[in-house]
């Protein structure tokens, strides 16, 4: 369905997924994903895409996200941009899926829409909305876990039982071991993030790949509980987050925590 040689999708990793690391993803024969929610304005969001354009003429894809957080983008312009610039392949992310009238206009444009989200019930809400593959990641993934927490090796199968279109599956996967797993989960392929991070072609510091390869299974942990769950890098920054969260105090702003994570450095 996307034409893609191996079952393997870049996962939405916002600003390291420029155009070069898109198209080197798709370039191998997986499938990049270009995140609009890194292109703060529409001529930005254009240059983006014809720049992929320019570096493959494989199969890529481009994600909106529908998170409520503070990015002042119109998803529905973004559409449109999209659909002007003839792009075949739109991944959705968020809480809820996207409005009926964008799922309209996804079909209407010609796109195959891959959606992704934690659980069955939403899986099937997307596939009665017309998308045409859910992505499922499990409680291991790196970024959004959902609220759930449901492992990998139950949520795949559960997803692939319970809806009649295709599944990608994640969460943890990194190696050929994991892809052969979720694959004999059910799954049509999967869903990479904190793997391709340590590729050459990832444009992020060499200390941090380094770090990554070194790193053990107790290097991560969840935070955001209150607003949405994320798995991170233990640091400074992770570790005040879940004492800010830790303390209950009402009125917490989502901005606090939400700048707390975006600004997770790690030492190096």
């Amino acid at each position: 369905m996307l034409r893609i040689k191996h079952p393997i999708i870049g996962g939405v990793m916002g600003q390291v997924m420029t155009p070069e690391f898109v198209a080197a993803i798709s370039n191998a024969g997986g499938m990049g994903t270009l995140a609009s929610i890194s292109f703060q304005t529409k001529q930005d969001f254009v240059r983006a895409i014809r720049r992929v354009r320019e570096l493959t003429d494989k199969p890529f894809a481009i994600n909106l996200n529908f998170f409520p957080a503070r990015f002042p983008i119109d998803q529905h312009e973004y559409a449109t941009i999209m659909a002007a610039e003839g792009v075949k392949i739109v991944d959705t992310s968020g809480h809820a899926p996207p409005p009926p009238e964008l799922c309209k206009f996804f079909k209407q444009a010609g796109m195959t829409w891959i959606h992704k989200c934690t659980g069955l019930r939403y899986a099937r809400k997307a596939q009665s909305l017309g998308a045409d593959i859910v992505t499922v990641v499990g409680y291991e993934n790196g970024g959004a876990t959902g609220t759930l927490d449901i492992g990998t090796l139950v949520l795949v199968p559960t997803v692939v039982r319970g809806v009649s279109i295709p599944v990608i599956g994640g969460g943890g996967v990194a190696d050929g071991h994991g892809l052969v797993a979720v694959l004999a989960l059910g799954a049509e392929a999967v869903i990479m993030g904190t793997r391709l991070l340590v590729t050459k072609e990832c444009p992020v510091h060499e200390n941090l790949k380094k770090a990554l390869v070194n790193a053990t299974e107790t290097d991560t942990m969840l935070v955001m509980r209150t607003i949405g769950t994320h798995r991170v890098w233990i640091n400074s920054a992770a570790k005040k987050c879940a004492e800010v969260e830790a303390l209950r105090e009402p009125g917490i702003a989502f901005g606090l925590l939400h700048d707390m994570i975006y600004c997770l450095q790690l030492p190096i």
